[in-house]
């Protein structure tokens, strides 16, 4: 198969033949179809993800065909469209059995654990719990930009955020996720105020359905959130993961408000210095977010599939394997204006 692979962290993501995968009895091969860039990825082959092993394909929004599977798979025969969470549950834990695979301490991670969508063959374990059907009216493309942006944002807003219609969301830096974070907040009937220091991404904001917009450089950011939304937002979502920003963050939030953290800390930024006096004041509650279990796809899928959420609107470029290799080097200053996703030959 063809794959992007590199060999050192932080050097040179080459596209070159390697072996096809065999799966394990338990697992799917999936021929991928499409598979989105996203910053995650990057940060694996920054090498501030200690699943990541070398050398390695990255990769972990995708979708495609079922191409194989192994002698325990029951649920998959072959030729059907799919997708599949990047944190893919074990299913016997006691957190699978409560539905709670996005936290499995046994999942694994395709593109992070082992070789990922970057690949014209993916292999993903435990196949009967973790692919997932596409509805006739989802294409590949779309069903990749839902991969870990519009999931992950889904969890945050909806179940762990629990956003309601009327209720003010602060949305901290418009990337990919915080771009589906707004989507999924204004079909809720919520309204929302979001923050990126690009004027690119704040009008993709407002056409995301961003109510008011922020520039930080203008200064006081909390000041101005509050300001907008009479007191502070009910629920507010750092999408971009920055000591700064997830301060911002709690401290804009109106009493008994929620924070969800969802970009990841990194190095010097991962244990930020947070407003606890105003936690405790205000009845804060701090929630960490981590992808979306398996289960909710289909509440999802029905979303997009009736179109109160339209996930293709955030693609802006689709490109080959090779372009999609060299925007992955570059992702630290987001090259694109929306999401890219990388479409394979069908």
């Amino acid at each position: 198969m063809r794959a992007a692979v590199y060999e050192s962290f932080r050097g040179p993501i080459a596209v070159r033949d390697l072996p096809d995968p065999v799966p394990h009895d338990d697992a799917a091969l999936v021929a991928v179809r499409a598979c989105g860039i996203c910053r995650s990825d990057w940060h694996g082959w920054q090498g501030h993800d200690a699943l990541v092993r070398l050398p390695h394909v990255p990769g972990h929004e995708l979708a495609g065909t079922v191409a194989a599977v192994g002698a325990a798979v029951t649920a998959w025969r072959g030729g059907e469209r799919v997708t599949a969470p990047f944190c893919c549950g074990c299913g016997t834990c006691p957190d699978c059995r409560r539905g709670d695979t996005q936290v499995c301490p046994r999942q694994t991670q395709p593109g992070f654990s082992h070789f990922g969508g970057f690949a014209e063959l993916v292999e993903i374990r435990h196949a009967d719990l973790n692919l997932v059907a596409l509805p006739d009216g989802v294409g590949f493309v779309a069903a990749a930009s839902l991969g870990c942006r519009f999931s992950t944002a889904y969890r945050a807003v909806v179940q762990q955020g629990r956003a309601a219609a009327g209720d003010w969301v602060a949305i901290h830096g418009c990337g990919g996720v915080g771009l589906s974070a707004i989507m999924i907040a204004r079909a809720l009937g919520a309204r929302v105020v979001a923050v990126d220091p690009a004027s690119t991404r704040r009008s993709t904001a407002r056409d995301a359905g961003a109510e008011a917009v922020i520039d930080p450089a203008g200064g006081d950011v909390v000041a101005r959130i509050r300001a907008v939304t009479g007191g502070g937002a009910a629920v507010s979502i750092d999408c971009i993961g920055d000591a700064t920003v997830c301060r911002q963050s709690v401290l804009a939030l109106a009493n008994r408000g929620r924070h969800v953290q969802v970009g990841l800390l990194t190095g010097d930024q991962a244990t930020p210095p947070l407003p606890m006096d105003v936690v405790i004041a205000r009845e804060l509650e701090l929630l960490g977010s981590h992808g979306m279990p398996v289960a909710a796809y289909r509440d999802l899928l029905a979303l997009v599939a009736a179109e109160r959420l339209a996930p293709w609107r955030l693609v802006s470029d689709t490109v080959d394997l090779a372009a999609g290799a060299r925007l992955l080097e570059q992702f630290d200053s987001f090259p694109n204006r929306g999401m890219t996703v990388i479409e394979f030959p069908g």
